[in-house]
């Protein structure tokens, strides 16, 4: 019987359906082997599997969820999300333009690839007019936007984005790692590929160092070039890693939206606080992008960034007398996380020097709030 079309919670909390089907065990192995048997004949098994690098079961299950919960027709996992955005641009096969203000890692990328010989140009996605002129000038074939933007929670109207890419002959790549495929599914709204830093929400458990690729159609030069770096240069995610991310997906649903909640009650609550500069989360009626932001998102998502007033002393202060938000880089975990940024990102990038990005996580709200305001509050 063919199955109904099941809801991104049931895949989630399914594993999109995955059993162990030699044991019949509801929870699959990890298979950690990293060479597979041949027959006598010297033909590989049934799975096709030769070696782990590139041909892993564990790995392939993780990367079904991942298809599934995008609506993707193929996702690939990687070693990391800098991993699987460095073969998404290097298998381009031409000019790349990327967004001004993207995730730090990124830009340096992009810097790395361009003094490498790789033709990199930026836009302003505050001005999709930007993105117009510089697809135009440079007739790229991959356009990389980030949307929400981390630690700037920039909203990039995706089908537009999309929309004046294809005009000029380009894909359009999305890294959602803030969003998660439970907030905003790229590939509905017309790009072509979606990258996430599998580190982050997908897994949300601060234990996987993992990367995904997932694309609308899998075929062409491009694709066929991001398999074989992939797989020639063993930027390919660990079985156990997979396995935790899958573990890990099984509860994404509900631990975005609730972490999305606290957010949103967060942020309103940060934009009254009087030693509180600025606050950037797009489920504030002020935020640039805030009816955008409602169109193309299922909430808001658990990222925000707020400036503290008079400077980065200052917020050092506020981040040193927090006691339930953690001082750590990364986000989308279930506990929550607070960076100042300034101590990350070189003065160049324009970063504020008070600002402070949150990773909200799952603890009671109230518990949260009340360590924001010992910390705000003290003298």
């Amino acid at each position: 019987m063919r199955r109904r079309p099941w809801q991104r919670a049931t895949i989630a909390a399914q594993a999109d359906g995955q059993v162990d089907e030699a044991s019949g065990g509801v929870v699959g192995p990890w298979q950690p082997s990293t060479t597979f048997l041949r027959d006598a004949d010297y033909a590989p098994p049934a799975s096709g599997d030769v070696y782990r690098r590139d041909q892993n079961p564990t790995v392939r299950e993780a990367e079904r969820v991942i298809a599934a919960l995008e609506g993707a027709a193929e996702a690939r996992l990687f070693a990391s999300g800098l991993a699987a955005i460095a073969a998404v641009m290097r298998s381009a096969g031409g000019p790349v333009v990327v967004q001004r203000g993207t995730y730090y890692g990124t830009a340096v990328l992009a810097e790395r690839l361009a003094a490498a010989g790789l033709p990199v140009a930026t836009f302003d996605p505050a001005d999709m007019g930007s993105l117009e002129a510089a697809c135009a000038e440079h007739r790229p074939a991959l356009v990389l936007i980030e949307t929400p933007s981390n630690p700037w929670l920039t909203v990039v109207p995706i089908a537009e984005a999309a929309s004046i890419a294809h005009r000029h002959g380009a894909r359009l790549a999305v890294d959602s790692t803030a969003a998660t495929p439970i907030v905003t599914r790229p590939l509905e709204h017309g790009a072509d590929v979606v990258v996430h830093s599998a580190t982050k929400a997908l897994n949300g458990h601060s234990d996987v160092l993992a990367g995904a690729v997932a694309v609308a159609e899998p075929s062409g030069d491009a694709w066929d070039e991001l398999l074989k770096l992939r797989a020639t240069e063993g930027a390919v995610a660990s079985p156990f890693d997979a396995w935790l991310l899958t573990r890990g997906m099984r509860t994404v649903h509900l631990r975005v939206a609730e972490a999305g909640r606290s957010a949103l009650h967060i942020a309103h609550w940060l934009a009254e606080h009087p030693r509180v500069a600025t606050v950037r989360y797009p489920g504030l009626a002020d935020h640039p992008r805030h009816a955008v932001a409602a169109a193309q998102m299922d909430g808001f998502g658990m990222l925000l960034s707020f400036d503290v007033k008079d400077g980065a002393p200052h917020a050092l202060a506020v981040a040193g007398r927090l006691n339930l938000v953690k001082r750590a880089t990364s986000l989308g975990g279930v506990e929550s996380l607070i960076e100042h940024r300034h101590s990350i990102e070189p003065a160049a990038t324009g970063i504020p020097e008070g600002l402070l990005r949150l990773s909200v996580g799952i603890e009671a709200v109230e518990d949260l709030v009340a360590d924001l305001a010992e910390a705000l509050d003290a003298p």
